[in-house]
């Protein structure tokens, strides 16, 4: 078993990362304060901090043809747990940074992503592998 990371991030709202991680991802809240909540997030703990300074301060890199947003982070899913997580984002009317896509299509690392940021403008990246065991090939 892999062992879950931490990551504190940094928010404007709580109620807007409340409806954003809890409504639309259903990741389960933990321990909060008028400063801060914990999220479950797919087995990990993010907690959201309160900083209503907050801006949306992105970098992008080309990657393939798309501008990937920088920094980022998230979660490497099972294959077919990302296309449900996809379809149910779409259905809920997410707005999509970087669209839901196959990426190096029949190459090493074949793999699924999508990208979207949250209200506070923190980028987050959904993927998964064809191949799970090529997560780190070459």
């Amino acid at each position: 078993m892999i062992q879950p990371f931490h990551l504190a991030i940094p928010v404007h709202d709580l109620s807007a990362a409340r409806a954003f991680y809890g409504g639309l991802f259903g990741c389960p809240e933990g321990r909060s304060s008028d400063q801060w909540v914990d999220f479950d997030f797919f087995g990990h703990q993010l907690v959201a901090h309160l900083d209503p300074a907050k801006r949306k301060h992105v970098h992008h890199n080309e990657v393939d043809g798309k501008d990937v947003p920088v920094p980022h982070f998230g979660v490497v899913l099972e294959w077919h747990a990302w296309h449900s997580l996809a379809e149910r984002l779409r259905a809920q009317g997410a707005r999509f940074e970087i669209e839901p896509g196959i990426r190096f299509a029949g190459q090493v690392g074949e793999q699924a992503t999508l990208f979207l940021y949250d209200p506070s403008g923190n980028a987050l990246e959904f993927k998964a592998f064809k191949d799970p065991s090529r997560l780190f090939a070459r």
